[in-house]
């Protein structure tokens, strides 16, 4: 299997028979990006909420490839009319993936809309969410753009997650001294810090997080954009 953060929260799920999940697709007008919309590839989609670093490249991967967004009602309608296939689905809710994987869409706490500024108008995106993705053998929890919660707790116990991306950037999501206790409540085998320095607001000392996590006794793992996150020892 092969996981590759590609910035901020976007996420590439690779098994080993080639089958792939692509989470938050923000590649195109991303500085830090290292891979272009027109490289990646997928089978499904999945969109944690509708603002335009998570969604930015959706709509084109999926007509371009044919794999299906997944996303709250309210965003899917509106990827649909991007051109795109849908699957929506709603909080709790668990959707297989083409028999390789399965998706349960779990709460965040943030907003969700989409900009449009030559209407000045605002469409409503739905409520925002992260997802508990089962592929592989192993649990990946991509908590989306939140704040702390104490439910995050509650989320750890019920899904065990394995690997952990979690948002530091602050400013727009929670920065790493909250991130440091959703860590905790989490409870992952791994933490990946993701939604940080793509901007000057959400710049973050990524290393010093993983340190703190250390001190914790939990395990994190500082992934640039484009590298590959090590799975050794999770399965």
């Amino acid at each position: 299997m092969n996981v590759v953060f590609h910035g901020q929260s976007c996420i590439g799920i690779t098994l080993d028979d080639g089958k792939s999940l692509l989470i938050d697709p923000f590649l195109s007008g991303n500085p830090l990006a290292r891979t272009s919309a027109d490289e990646v590839e997928a089978d499904f989609i999945l969109l944690t909420h509708a603002h335009q670093d998570h969604i930015q490249d959706a709509a084109a991967i999926s007509k371009r490839t044919g794999a299906p967004i997944v996303a709250i009602p309210e965003l899917a309608a509106y990827m649909s009319w991007q051109g795109a296939e849908t699957l929506g689905m709603n909080m709790g809710g668990t959707v297989d993936l083409g028999g390789f994987a399965k998706a349960t869409m779990v709460q965040a706490f943030h907003s969700s809309g989409i900009v449009l500024e030559h209407e000045q108008r605002i469409v409503y995106g739905g409520m925002p969410a992260g997802f508990v993705v089962e592929a592989g053998g192993l649990t990946f929890l991509h908590a989306g753009d939140t704040c702390l919660f104490s439910d995050m707790a509650l989320i750890g116990r019920r899904y065990q997650p394995d690997v952990a991306f979690i948002p530091i950037g602050g400013h727009y999501t929670m920065g790493p001294e909250d991130a440091l206790q959703a860590a905790e409540w989490y409870g992952a085998k791994l933490v990946v810090p993701i939604h940080y320095d793509t901007f000057p607001p959400i710049r973050q000392d990524a290393d010093a997080f993983v340190s703190e996590l250390g001190g914790l006794g939990l395990k994190g793992q500082v992934v640039r954009p484009g590298g590959t996150v090590d799975l050794s020892g999770l399965a």
